[in-house]
């Protein structure tokens, strides 16, 4: 199975509490943000990565097709799957941490 996005799962959570439901599933969750129009070149991970975002938004591109990820937006990416990412117009913060 590929990526998947469930919406808006933290939608009224903050930050540090998105931190805490993550540490509370037995995460390390780290924080990142980056300016508008950042990209990612094509990588892969051999974890799984679990994303919220935060504030502002991002579109994660796989070879299964794009993921637009928007505040209270949940990505989990499965270990080797090739992705790249291109930051939007308002820029973008997250917390993500590897499973």
């Amino acid at each position: 199975m590929g990526a998947t996005v469930e919406r808006r799962v933290a939608a009224g959570m903050d930050e540090s509490g998105i931190v805490e439901q993550m540490r509370a599933d037995g995460l390390e969750p780290h924080s990142w943000e980056n300016a508008p129009g950042y990209e990612y070149g094509w990588h892969e991970h051999a974890y799984e990565k679990v994303l919220y975002c935060v504030r502002g938004g991002i579109v994660f591109h796989t070879e299964e097709g794009d993921l637009e990820l928007q505040p209270g937006d949940r990505m989990v990416l499965p270990p080797r799957t090739r992705h790249a990412a291109t930051v939007g117009s308002q820029g973008v913060r997250c917390v993500e941490a590897p499973r």
